[in-house]
């Protein structure tokens, strides 16, 4: 182990016993364990799903605090993408300039991952990235409901990804398209027991799809929860403030980073449909 590893390591030991020292000091200051009153707290309470009006049972049409929030997040995908950009002006807005941002570097994913082939799917592809981007980063405003923490929503949106890929693979390639699960570079021995890994793993794709963009963002919003519910304790207030702080910068690039996820996957499924062969 070298020098600055072991520091590293020292740190982090040393930081780990400050925490659980100030936070056991909490506990007894405050004569009171967690889970009862003042550090009573449900990190997961901030997931309920609740109707908009009355408090009735809650059905599919029902409007709700989810779709009270992606509403909102395809106004505001609205408002940079066609009203911010409508100028087309030489010298661009601000507006402008983000929308012509997020334009270029989406065309350039799907251009590089799926081929020439692949641009024409582009305005679907640019609408995935764009109201998940928008509904991760509105979710992180107080008071706020993160639709992509919904395992309905993240769900929904990687079935229509597998279901328009598997089909367009189809429409594409024909039986060829089956060609994606024989891999025709390994020996003829192993190429039935590959078929079936690669099979088994094509129909994982849309639960990896979905649980890996709702774990994450979820993950972050917990954390934070649980971290304001520190910052009631006098004592702890600083340290909650900083932690706060920081674990919420870091879920702003969570968020960028799931919506740039969740999208490059989906071009590598796509150059699958359209190029199946191995």
């Amino acid at each position: 182990m070298t020098e600055a590893n072991s520091k590293s390591g020292s740190f982090g030991r040393i930081a780990f016993w400050v925490i659980l020292v100030v936070v056991g000091l909490a506990i007894v200051l405050t004569g009171k364990p967690l889970g009862e009153e003042g550090l009573a707290f449900h990190p997961m309470a901030q997931f309920e799903i609740t109707p908009l009006f009355g408090d009735g049972d809650i059905s599919w049409y029902t409007p709700t605090n989810v779709t009270k929030w992606m509403g909102l997040s395809v106004l505001a995908l609205v408002g940079l993408l066609v009203i911010g950009t409508r100028g087309r002006a030489i010298v661009p807005s601000r507006m402008q300039s983000v929308g012509e941002l997020m334009y270029g570097f989406i065309y350039k994913m799907v251009e590089d991952i799926a081929g020439k082939d692949g641009v024409k799917y582009f305005p679907y592809i640019m609408t995935l990235f764009s109201f998940i981007l928008f509904s991760n980063v509105l979710g992180l405003l107080p008071m706020s409901y993160t639709p992509t923490t919904h395992i309905a929503v993240t769900a929904v949106l990687a079935m229509l990804v597998f279901t328009f890929v598997t089909v367009l693979g189809f429409v594409k390639n024909g039986a060829s398209f089956l060609g994606l699960f024989w891999v025709s570079s390994a020996p003829m021995v192993l190429r039935p027991v590959l078929a079936i890994i690669e099979l088994i793993s094509y129909f994982v794709r849309p639960v990896s799809h979905s649980i890996r963009l709702a774990g994450n963002i979820m993950a972050g919003h917990a954390v934070v929860k649980v971290f304001a519910a520190f910052a009631a304790v006098t004592i702890m207030s600083p340290l909650s403030i900083a932690a706060i702080t920081a674990v919420y910068g870091l879920e702003l690039l969570v968020a960028f980073i799931q919506a740039y996820v969740f999208t490059i996957l989906t071009c590598v499924y796509l150059k699958d449909a359209l190029h199946p062969n191995h």
